[in-house]
This record gives C-alpha cells, sequence and structure tokens, in this order.
C-alpha cells in the first residue's frame, strides 16, 4: 500500500507541479534520518518523500484522522497522530521507534504552516528524537512563491546532514541547554536553504560612495 500511495502521490506533484529536486546526495544511504523541514502546505510531507527511496513517517495533527478516508490516506503514507499542546510524550516513542525499524522520519520544527514563505521560530521536538536516537538530521527548504497553483515551480532542497552527537549526548534524558544548540543549527540551516545567505550591510563609505555615482 505504501509504494502504491508514494507513487501516485509523485505522479501527481509531476502532473500539477513543476518541481525540482537538490541535494539528493546530502541524505545518508546507511541509516535512516530525520528530516526537519520549513512547512508551507499539507502537501509537505509526500513532497518531501516522493523522490528519496525508502520508507518515510511524519507526525500529523490528530485532527487530521478525523475522516475516515482521509486517515486511511495518511496513514498509508506513514502517518501517524500527535495531540498538540498536551505534551504527549507517546508520540517521541513512536517517532523513535520508526527510526530504529528503518523508516524515515519528517518533522516540521515551527509547528504550524508558513504564511508569508518565511522561516519562524523552530521548537525542539526533532532535536530531543535526534538526542534518544542518535540518528542524523537533514535540514529541508521547501521553496516557492506565495501561493501554491497548478504547474507552481516547487524547488526541495536536501541540506547536509548534522551528527546530533556533536550538540548533545546521546541519551533518553538528553540536556535541554544541548537540545537547543542542536534546535538552532537546524533551523539555520532550514532558513539559510529557503532564504538564501543574508546580504551584508553596506558600510557607511560604500553606501555613500554609490549615491555618489548614482
Amino acid at each position: 500500500m505504501y509504494q502504491i500511495a508514494k507513487f501516485l502521490v509523485w505522479l501527481a506533484f509531476k502532473i500539477a507541479f513543476s518541481v525540482k529536486f537538490e541535494g539528493r546526495e546530502n541524505i545518508p544511504k546507511d541509516t535512516t534520518v530525520i528530516f526537519t523541514s520549513n512547512h508551507r502546505t499539507n502537501a509537505d510531507p509526500p513532497l518531501i518523500g516522493c523522490a528519496i527511496k525508502g520508507r518515510h513517517s511524519f507526525m500529523a495533527k490528530e485532527e487530521l484522522f478525523e475522516n475516515k478516508l482521509f486517515a486511511w490516506l495518511i496513514r498509508g503514507l506513514g502517518a501517524f497522530p500527535v495531540s498538540r499542546g498536551k505534551g504527549d510524550t507517546a508520540v517521541l516513542d513512536t517517532a523513535v521507534e520508526r527510526l530504529e525499524n528503518g523508516t524515515n522520519l519528517m518533522i516540521f520544527p515551527e509547528g504550524t504552516r508558513s504564511k508569508d514563505g518565511k522561516v519562524h521560530r523552530g521548537h525542539s521536538g526533532a532535536a530531543v528524537i535526534a538526542a534518544r536516537s542518535g540518528k542524523p538530521v537533514v535540514p529541508v527548504g521547501i521553496v516557492f512563491g506565495e501561493k501554491l497553483k497548478f504547474r507552481t515551480k516547487i524547488t526541495v532542497k536536501y541540506g547536509a546532514p548534522i551528527t546530533p552527537s556533536d550538540y548533545v549526548e546521546i541519551s533518553d534524558t538528553p540536556n535541554p541547554r544541548q537540545l537547543v544548540k542542536l534546535k538552532n543549527r537546524y533551523m539555520a540551516d532550514i532558513k539559510l536553504l529557503v532564504e538564501g545567505e543574508p546580504e551584508a550591510e553596506k558600510l557607511p563609505d560604500e553606501a555613500e560612495k554609490e549615491k555618489a555615482d548614482e
């Protein structure tokens, strides 16, 4: 069922949009990974996973499982429910278990979709899972214009993998300060993939020189 659903989603994206994938060579081939991505639409999880080999899983808010047909579809694509804002610790166990059983995991640290296309404040859930599992984190940037419509050009960028042990001790009870460092690293990488390098501020004399040349 999973492979059929994955193929159908890939075909749908191929028809509906103009999708380009960059950096797939960055994804480790000898282990499962945690993809951390910016969040633009409900189509983000299959968009990230349809062009990558292997099985993928992602968290989805429990409200999406209320419709039985839609719940069947997203479960087939690897989704499992999470109760947002309720301290759902069981979902962390499920995430780690799936990673250990050969399934990649997709997480959207912002927690909600970005309406302006920019990368906003992230949460540490992915860092906790990385610290507990020891699995590498691959930052992802989904880039397109303001609205998603027919034949929109979309670029999915996979960044260099982050080794969690470089930032946090691998443990079931990781250090909170270390988790923040890991979170800050993958959020910075996501922002770079989505928004690019920030423009360097010009020195006062450079700005004056440009004015004089106009």
